[in-house]
């Protein structure tokens, strides 16, 4: 009956994601609309983005004029590649006159006492210098549409918002995000807090980190990064906080306008979630191994038990009829998966590519969960792109 509880599982899953995305609010569409008569600075935090700076400021810089004044930071965060040189470069490739002014600056090093992690210490350190009106953080490894900052810009001034984040869509290049990713891209959709979220009655709070616009006023009113220098699920925090302030609070869909590659490789892609998953479920252990107990039970499990029950159906003298429907029950829930996919496929354009890879991908998140508990508060191994997260801990 494993199979079939892993069925109803997946069942439940399909059903949860239509009905939060049915009534989830969108990005605007307003192609006609004027340039707004205000004044924006997006910031790039940059750490060993070799990868993804390149990528990232072609099509930052190539974007629709969003306003009447904006510029681009890229602030690095003391990277040992050659990060900064590929940004200039780029820079210098794509710029004209036609596209906004694009510096490369240097965080330098974090002060001797002091507690900073992640992307904290670059922004705080770009936000000296930042004058306009409001400021957009996006991660290096995001791509965005031409028209995505206009957009934003403008829905954000319209719906009077001090904090406007959109949810990218999720895409996948190596063979590990694959199995991984459209997994927990489910089930992060199926526990989307949107309507909570940009409820201002409310204390739910979340914002997606890789695309965040504030009123800049807001941000430096609730102490913006820099008062949260320890806190290693940063964007949470700051949305946290803008709620908290009495701010306002929009999280949308955005996922025809930002796309979202996360890890290289399966070191980066264990690394980041094993860094986030314990943190992510309110650091609670029971949540954390149970979440990673029901992926096992969904998406792995079927794989397992739909051979199993076919052999033993073929080998046993009795109960044959149960292995049989045991077998059955297998299948099915391999195709409520393969129902998932094609739901998302529908939804966010994502392909059904290595689907069949589900089973291990189940199994590389039952994995995470555990060594994410232990991480977090053992602190040993516990990084993010290769810096320690661990003294981060007793805050």
């Amino acid at each position: 009956m494993t199979a079939l509880a892993a069925g109803i599982g997946l069942t439940i899953l399909l059903l949860g994601l239509q009905r939060v995305f049915a009534s989830a609010p969108t990005l605007w569409h307003n192609n006609d609309e004027q340039i707004t008569d205000t004044s924006l600075t997006v910031v790039i935090p940059a750490f060993n983005e070799a990868n993804n700076i390149e990528a990232c400021l072609t099509h930052l810089l190539m974007s629709d004029k969003p306003c009447s004044h904006w510029e681009v930071l890229v602030v690095d965060d003391q990277s040992s590649d050659n990060t900064v040189e590929i940004a200039e470069q780029t820079i210098c490739t794509v710029a004209s006159a036609d596209q906004p002014c694009a510096a490369v600056l240097q965080a330098g090093p974090r002060p001797t006492g002091e507690r900073w992690v992640g992307k904290n210490w670059g922004c705080s350190q770009a936000m000296e210098r930042v004058r306009s009106e409001w400021v957009l953080f996006i991660d290096a490894d995001v791509t965005l549409a031409p028209d995505a900052i206009r957009r934003a810009l403008h829905q954000s001034i319209n719906e009077n918002a001090d904090l406007f984040s959109l949810a990218p869509r999720l895409t996948c290049g190596c063979l590990a995000e694959w199995m991984v990713q459209p997994i927990i891209a489910s089930l992060l959709g199926l526990g989307f807090p949107i309507l909570e979220a940009n409820d201002p009655a409310s204390k739910v709070a979340f914002a997606a980190g890789p695309f965040m616009l504030f009123r800049r006023s807001s941000y430096n009113s609730i102490g913006g990064h820099r008062a949260l220098a320890g806190e290693v699920v940063e964007d949470l925090a700051l949305a946290r906080r803008i709620k908290e302030g009495g701010f306002r609070l929009r999280y949308v869909l955005g996922i025809d306008a930002v796309d979202l590659q996360m890890y290289a490789n399966f070191e980066a892609l264990w690394e980041g979630w094993s860094k986030n998953w314990f943190l992510g479920l309110d650091r609670s252990i029971s949540k954390s191994l149970g979440a990673g107990g029901v992926v096992l039970l969904m998406f792995t499990l079927p794989w397992l038990l739909l051979p199993t029950s076919l052999t033993m159906a073929f080998l046993s003298n009795h109960d044959q009829i149960l292995w049989l429907i045991d077998a059955g029950f297998g299948l099915i829930a391999i195709l409520m998966q393969l129902s998932v996919r094609l739901w998302t496929q529908a939804r966010f354009s994502v392909p059904l590519r290595h689907w069949w890879l589900m089973g291990i991908g189940g199994v590389i998140i039952g994995l995470i969960a555990p060594t994410s508990v232990w991480k977090s508060l053992t602190g040993r191994g516990w990084t993010w792109k290769g810096r320690s997260l661990a003294e981060a801990q007793a805050l």
